[in-house]
């Protein structure tokens, strides 16, 4: 087979299950890919897919064939994220990636990089997915915690991020401050809806008080943040997100235990890259500013 347009068509058919999605995303009239599909079922001698009222299923060649492809497919774009980090100048894409909850800090900053090279094109990409560096799908990863890493990629510490227990105007209204640690057992507390959270202060609070004092949960970072400013209960907050506030109070002060790691992930094929490394020294020294209380 010699003929990667026609591997690509089958590919994108067995992802979608259909000839006009296959068209869509390829940018191709539908019978091509019919006449592509045809093509190179007939150079294998063998059926890649049933033909159904509801489109195209594929059969264990086809799902054989949709596997190597896939391969080929991220190899292609692992490709691709290299070679634009490969300039001896700032420009072109930069994609970043983190946790949607870190926008606040890293938008400011990507704006201000971009203010210094005009002619960069700025992607935050944000969300609870891990976004593969190996196959070109960012060139600066920041994350939290300690979590493991592909062997390929270079890891650095940015910031260890101070964390305390705030208590909201409403909250206080309702249900009073807290008298202290010991009096915490008779509060109420926003946390996270997986117990086992890695986070180091819900680690804390899982070991210090029975998990019903936990009456609001979320998945969300977002979401917490806004209920503990809601009312809802005494939660933990980054110290950066919190000290602005005049409606939040703290119950208890940072612990160096609290603290949330932040790390710089960066592949090794674009870490040494002009671009990755202008911006990564752009960062660390902005970041000196997010510890500051």
């Amino acid at each position: 087979m010699d003929n990667w347009d026609e591997i690509r068509t089958a590919y994108q058919v067995a992802r979608l299950g259909t000839v006009s999605g296959a068209a869509d995303v390829l940018g191709v009239h539908h019978a091509t890919v019919i006449r592509h599909i045809d093509s190179l079922e007939s150079k294998l001698g063998l059926k890649l897919f049933q033909r159904h009222a509801r489109g195209y299923t594929a059969t264990e060649a086809g799902q054989d064939l949709m596997r190597v492809a896939q391969a080929t497919d991220d190899q292609f774009g692992q490709l691709e994220g290299r070679m634009k980090g490969r300039g001896e100048d700032v420009s072109g894409e930069l994609v970043v990636t983190s946790l949607g909850g870190f926008a606040p800090l890293l938008a400011p900053v990507l704006a201000d990089f971009q203010a210094a090279h005009p002619d960069l094109l700025v992607r935050f990409l944000t969300g609870d997915r891990v976004f593969r560096l190996e196959y070109g799908e960012a060139h600066v990863a920041v994350r939290a915690g300690q979590g493991e890493e592909q062997p390929d990629n270079v890891v650095q510490e940015l910031a260890r991020l101070p964390s305390a227990l705030y208590a909201s105007d409403a909250y206080i209204a309702r249900w009073g401050m807290p008298k202290g640690e010991a009096d915490l057992l008779n509060h109420r507390f926003v946390g996270h809806d997986n117990e086992d959270s890695r986070a180091p202060f819900y680690q804390w609070l899982k070991d210090a008080l029975p998990r019903a004092n936990v009456t609001f949960r979320s998945t969300s970072d977002r979401g917490i943040s806004a209920a503990v400013r809601s009312g809802a209960g005494l939660g933990f907050l980054a110290q950066w997100a919190a000290k602005d506030d005049p409606c939040l109070h703290q119950v208890l002060p940072p612990r160096p235990e609290w603290e949330v790691p932040i790390r710089l992930v960066t592949h090794v094929d674009l870490h040494r890259t002009t671009k990755v490394q202008t911006f990564l020294t752009f960062l660390k020294e902005q970041a000196k500013d997010w510890t500051a209380s």
